[in-house]
């Protein structure tokens, strides 16, 4: 294969994605056209580990370009169907895709599918029907949401790592996952678990808005004096429409009658946080003391470095883990297994799991990568 070579394009947010022409393909690399739904941070991570393990890839002879481009924000879903159709018909090996919505991009990655275009799907463990998938890299959406609502539990009086409740010793390295927490509250009294809080939601009625609230859900209301007080509002994953709906929570609910924010994305989250710190009532404890009086706690979903900053910071006490990292350093040796005729797993499950100030160093700015054997791939790519 050809000596070292990585490309990696994002486009100009401002851009409307149907006007960009059909991207170049070098014939000689192998080209992986990935998508995600917008280029805010949460994603921006993804697409750097893509980057990096590609450069990886280089520096060890395996020529691998990896083309991104996104829509300008998380509800232009005819844009994310408009670059994947860019993506085949400019004919690069492989297509990754984080979608906006699982519905409205199934025309498109049937045209990969007819062309013979190998797809990956990230954010997402769930098998979509009508269409050919070669790996799906992410995790159960209900899990993760169930996650994070144990660590609410957790703060507001139950077992675990945070807050008032009985304090469980826990190695450096144990995952904070499902399984974790569900072992952990299998014969625990809830009842004096009890808190007021609000959710805020991403793109209502889509597949991963509904899936996050039903976990969410779930186990919330097994602890009866965990009261959601309001409908949640809809922020569409965006920061700004978070502050927008933090500000309506707060006007809502005085000091003394809103305990906690669960924002379902990590962009929605951090707005939320810097609404309640501009109104002076953001809990910036960090979830290692009780909770403290009159204040809000911000519990949130995905964790980027900016969030994780923000979790040593004391200004979020929970967020759960959605693998970013994972998702590009998987995508692209996934995707450069495709392309070399390889097999690749069909199921590369995330494994969500909570960060709070006691694990933040694992995750961000070095998250714990396997290493990928590159020469062994290249021995056995029938390209």
């Amino acid at each position: 294969m050809a000596a070292c070579g990585e490309d990696v394009e994002i486009d100009d947010p401002e851009t409307p994605a149907q006007e960009d022409d059909a991207e170049d393909v070098d014939p000689a690399a192998i080209t992986i056209g990935w998508t995600p739904p917008d280029i805010t941070g949460v994603f921006q991570t993804a697409t750097d580990f893509f980057e990096q393990a590609a450069a990886e890839a280089g520096e060890q002879g395996i020529d691998v370009d990896v083309i991104s481009r996104s829509p300008a924000t998380h509800v232009d879903f005819a844009d994310q169907v408009a670059i994947i159709e860019d993506y085949v018909t400019s004919g690069v090996d492989v297509i990754a895709i984080s979608p906006a919505d699982t519905e409205a991009i199934k025309p498109a990655v049937q045209r990969a599918n007819e062309a013979g275009i190998p797809v990956i799907m990230v954010n997402l463990l769930e098998e979509q029907a009508d269409v050919e998938i070669a790996s799906y890299i992410g995790f159960d959406n209900g899990d993760a949401a169930r996650v994070s609502a144990y660590a609410v539990l957790d703060y507001f009086g139950g077992p675990g790592v945070l807050g008032a409740g009985e304090k469980v010793d826990v190695p450096d390295d144990q995952f904070l996952d499902l399984e974790f927490w569900e072992e952990l509250y299998t014969d625990v009294d809830r009842s004096d678990i009890q808190a007021r809080g609000v959710i805020i939601e991403g793109i209502a009625g889509t597949f991963f808005s509904e899936a996050r609230l039903a976990g969410f859900r779930e186990v919330i209301e097994q602890a009866d004096g965990i009261e959601i007080i309001a409908e949640p509002i809809a922020a569409d994953w965006n920061r700004e429409k978070g502050v927008q709906a933090a500000e309506t929570f707060l006007s809502r609910f005085g000091p003394g009658e809103l305990d906690f924010i669960w924002a379902a994305s990590n962009e929605m989250g951090l707005g939320a946080m810097l609404t309640a710190d501009r109104e002076a009532r953001l809990d910036d404890t960090g979830g290692d003391t009780p909770p403290a009086e009159d204040l809000v706690a911000i519990f949130t979903n995905d964790v980027t470095p900016e969030s994780t900053d923000a979790i040593r910071e004391g200004g979020i006490v929970a967020e759960t883990h959605h693998g970013f990292p994972e998702w590009g350093w998987f995508g692209t040796e996934f995707a450069v297994r495709l392309a070399c005729g390889l097999e690749v797993p069909q199921l590369q499950d995330i494994r969500p799991r909570t960060v709070w100030q006691g694990n933040a160093d694992l995750f961000y700015p070095d998250p714990d990568l396997p290493e990928i054997d590159w020469d062994g791939i290249e021995a056995e790519c029938t390209r």
